[in-house]
This record gives structure tokens, C-alpha cells and sequence, in this order.
């Protein structure tokens, strides 16, 4: 199986065989966390505006990534398919697989999407966390499959045995860990139960966006092994780089297949690529940029504890605080302060997600909390915007 052609060639082919009505239902469906953070937001930011409310990494794109970045755009005018390729083959090589079992897109949610799209459908129901990212959600709205969502343990991990015994016709699994929005840990021993025990013909998604932040096992051994799990991967975060664009998908390339199947396939931004591309290739940058966020992290818990608010123990870049009233008063209250954070859960309506910004960012986040749950803001609070579309658990899109 190791050996098999290159994904690459076959999904392009296989890509070019959906029909373009039916690819542009698929892809006009596509939901994003940048999407569903602006849904929620208020207002529009101010200048100057305290922005961690969509988990983006504030250091954005290492100086190596940026200057890779600049150099190709006088090449900018070609596809360059061939530095796609490169680049599914550095990251194949640090993973211990073959360049078929790598598959690079704009980003991880094209990818997730598709999954969803490709294995359930009206008999074959999405199984997700709740509280836990939602775009898997829309996507299975979009393939018309039943939407079980199984609350998280008391620890706050995938509870992998309920969703079992929820969903005997399941057909996709969601796993995300570090979970967004807790930033909590699903173990994998407990993938590994989920995986075993699963329904024959379904599939386990394991989303390791936020995973370079904590010291946990990746579930891409599960990959090596053959078993029927797709990983995703994302530049977005630890690596900064939110607004290029870059994700991956690893998997046997017969799932890759089924992926692409449902028009998952284009040519990806050259800049995106490169920069990637020098972010793998700077070894030191993934612990650098873990231990700057976890310090940053473990002080705002700090501060947290030592004000009484409650909040749940993270390994990521993001977090739930328990705001003890709505929170969606307590974000438009810290909106008008010029602090945006996170978005509510509707299984949990008085916590929000908080990310990690800077040191700076974070103390000016403590000083509008503090002031917002003491109620010294006395600044009118505006509702939180609502938008003419709506999607599943009231979580309104641009519309």
C-alpha cells in the first residue's frame, strides 16, 4: 500500500470528473473558523483593537517564512504545481511516509469539508464533541447526514465510547484535539478505542490543528498502520500564518481519493506554499513558539485563579473562561472596550473561548474582563450581531 501512485496525479484526474454544478455546491457550503468568528463578533474592530477572538497566532509567519514568502512572488504569475508537490514531500518525509499519503490545500477546512461530504450522507451520520468546532457540522447539513453531537467527559476529552453507542450508522468520527474550543486533550489510547471499534465502513477525522502547541501523540501513526483515519493539519496556527492560507490532509490515498472526489482540488497559493515550506524547514520554530504561548498561557491562568474566575485547563492556544452571566453580554461589553474575544457554545452559554495573544494583549484582555464582571464598563451594551442566514445551533453566518 506504501507504494501505491502518487495522489496527486490520480485525485487531478479524478477532480476533473466531477461535474462543475456540483463542485460549486460542495465548495459555496465550505465554513471556516474566520467565518464563524465573524459571525459572532458585535462589532467591526477599531484600530488598535485586542483581536483574540479567532485563535490566530499574533506573531504571525517566522521571518524565514515571510522571506521565502517575498521571494517567489516575482513567480507569482504560475501555478507551480511542482512547489505543491515539494512541499507534500518535505512534510511525507518528517512523517515517515510516503509523498502519496500527503495532500496540500488552502487551508485545513477545504479538507474537513470534503471528508464530511464524502463519508456521511443521509444514512450515515457525523459524530462529533459538544462543546467542538462546528464547520463539520455545516458540512454534514450540506450531505444531508444526522448530526449527533456527544458531550465531552468530565475532564473535558472525547467521550469515544458514548459516541460509539450513539451512532451505530455512523460514517465520520470527529476528533479534535487539542479540542477547540477547551484547548483539552483527547488521548490516544482512547482514538485508538474509537478506531477498533468503529463501524466497519466509517471513517475517524482526527483534526490536529492546534496539536503543535502540546506535547501530545499524533495520531499519524494510525495512518502508517492503514487504518481508516484521516489527519489534518493546518499552518494556520503554532506557525502564524492564518491569512496565507496552507493545510494538509494525511491519509491512505484511497481516502484521499474520496476526498478529492468531491472537488477538493486546486492550485494552491505559491506564497503559502514557500512559506510553509521554510517554516518546516526551521527546527527550532515549533518549541520556540510552543513555549511563548504556554508562558503567555499559564499567566493569564494565573491571573485568572487569583480573580476567581473559573476557567478550564488548556494545552493549546486557546481557552473557556466562565463568564457567570451570558457571555454574549460579556462579549459585547468587551467589544466596546476594543477587546474581541471568542464565541459562545450554545451547550454552555455563560463561558466563552478566549485565544492567546501577546503579553500585552492579554493584560489589556484582563483589565476589560475585570472591569466588565465588576460592572465599572457602564458603556451601552449592543447584542451580539445577527446575520439573515442561519445554520444548525443558532450560529448565525454572513449571510
Amino acid at each position: 500500500m506504501l507504494g501505491q501512485p502518487r495522489v496527486s496525479d490520480v485525485s487531478r484526474r479524478a477532480f476533473l470528473r466531477v461535474s462543475g454544478a456540483a463542485s460549486a455546491l460542495v465548495a459555496a457550503q465550505i465554513v471556516s473558523e474566520p467565518m464563524l468568528a465573524r459571525a459572532a463578533a458585535p462589532k467591526v474592530a477599531s484600530p488598535g483593537a485586542v483581536r483574540i477572538d479567532s485563535n490566530e497566532n499574533p506573531l504571525g509567519p517566522s521571518a524565514q517564512a515571510r522571506a521565502a514568502a517575498a521571494a517567489i512572488l516575482p513567480e507569482g504569475g504560475r501555478y507551480n504545481d511542482e512547489l505543491t508537490e515539494q512541499l507534500e514531500k518535505l512534510l511525507a518525509e518528517s512523517e515517515g511516509l510516503p509523498a502519496a499519503y500527503v495532500r496540500a490545500f488552502p487551508g485545513s477546512s477545504n479538507p474537513l469539508h470534503y471528508s464530511v461530504t464524502a463519508f456521511t450522507s443521509p444514512q450515515k451520520s457525523y459524530v462529533t464533541a459538544d462543546p467542538g468546532y462546528e464547520a463539520g457540522m455545516h458540512a454534514a447539513d450540506t450531505a444531508g447526514a444526522r448530526i449527533v453531537k456527544v458531550p465531552l467527559t468530565q475532564d473535558h476529552a472525547h467521550d469515544v465510547k458514548a459516541m460509539l453507542n450513539a451512532a451505530p450508522d455512523a460514517g465520520l468520527f470527529y476528533i479534535c484535539t487539542p479540542n477547540n474550543p477547551t484547548g483539552t486533550l483527547t488521548s490516544h489510547s482512547d482514538i485508538e478505542y474509537l478506531v477498533e471499534k468503529k463501524p466497519k465502513d466509517a471513517v475517524v477525522l482526527v483534526d490536529e490543528a492546534y496539536i503543535h502547541f502540546c506535547d501530545a501523540l499524533s495520531a499519524i501513526d494510525l495512518v502508517k498502520a492503514g487504518k481508516d483515519v484521516i489527519v489534518l493539519r493546518t499552518f494556520s496556527k503554532l506557525y502564524g500564518m492564518a491569512g496565507l492560507r496552507c493545510g494538509v490532509a494525511i491519509a491512505r490515498p484511497d481516502l484521499l481519493d474520496q476526498i478529492h472526489a468531491q472537488g477538493g482540488w486546486n492550485a494552491m497559493p505559491v506564497t503559502a506554499v514557500m512559506a510553509a515550506k521554510a517554516s518546516l524547514e526551521e527546527r527550532s520554530l515549533v518549541a520556540e513558539r510552543k513555549r511563548i504561548n504556554a508562558s503567555v498561557r499559564e499567566q493569564t491562568f494565573r491571573w485568572l485563579s487569583a480573580n476567581n474566575i473559573a476557567y478550564i485547563p488548556s494545552v493549546s492556544n486557546c481557552f473557556m473562561i466562565d463568564t457567570r452571566r451570558s457571555a454574549g453580554e460579556v462579549i459585547s461589553a468587551m467589544a466596546k472596550q476594543n477587546v474581541l474575544i471568542g464565541r459562545v457554545w450554545p451547550v454552555w452559554p455563560t463561558w466563552a473561548r478566549i485565544t492567546v495573544g501577546t503579553q500585552a494583549e492579554m493584560e489589556k484582555f484582563q483589565a476589560a474582563l475585570e472591569r466588565t464582571l465588576k460592572g465599572t464598563f457602564t458603556a451601552s451594551v449592543a447584542p451580539v450581531r445577527t446575520t439573515r442566514r442561519r445554520y444548525a445551533d443558532g450560529i448565525a453566518l454572513p449571510g
